[in-house]
């Protein structure tokens, strides 16, 4: 199948829930997937997870509506290939002990080499 690679740039809860929305629905059809992430986007990979406090979350798990830590943990389990940009952290001042376990620190390149002739997608 056709790769799908996913740059997330976007600061706040809404790009990064879609991200994991598009993510996981393309991996779950058998659809290579790599995540990737830079500058606010960031939020997304952070061990401390500051985007599971913000009150959509428990406003989508009241309507039904799969949240960021459900669709983080599928992303897991599917085996998306979560990339934080080297460059990124290093404009917003994360260190990579910030970051969650199993997320890769690279550049674009590795991303692009990732995806391939694949589709991107930016959010």
């Amino acid at each position: 199948m056709t790769p799908l690679g996913i740059l997330l740039r976007g600061a706040g809860h809404e790009p990064a829930h879609y991200a994991l929305v598009l993510a996981t629905a393309a991996a779950a059809v058998g659809r290579p997937v790599t995540l990737f992430a830079t500058n606010a986007g960031l939020a997304l990979f952070r061990r401390d997870a500051p985007l599971l406090e913000d009150p959509r979350e428990e406003l989508l798990e009241a309507r039904g509506v799969a949240g960021i830590g459900t669709l983080a943990e599928a992303a897991e389990d599917l085996g998306i290939r979560r990339i934080a940009c080297e460059a990124g952290m290093r404009a917003e001042s994360i260190a990579a002990p910030e970051l969650a376990e199993g997320v890769e620190v690279a550049g674009v390149v590795t991303f692009l080499g990732a995806v391939g002739d694949g589709q991107l997608l930016s959010l």
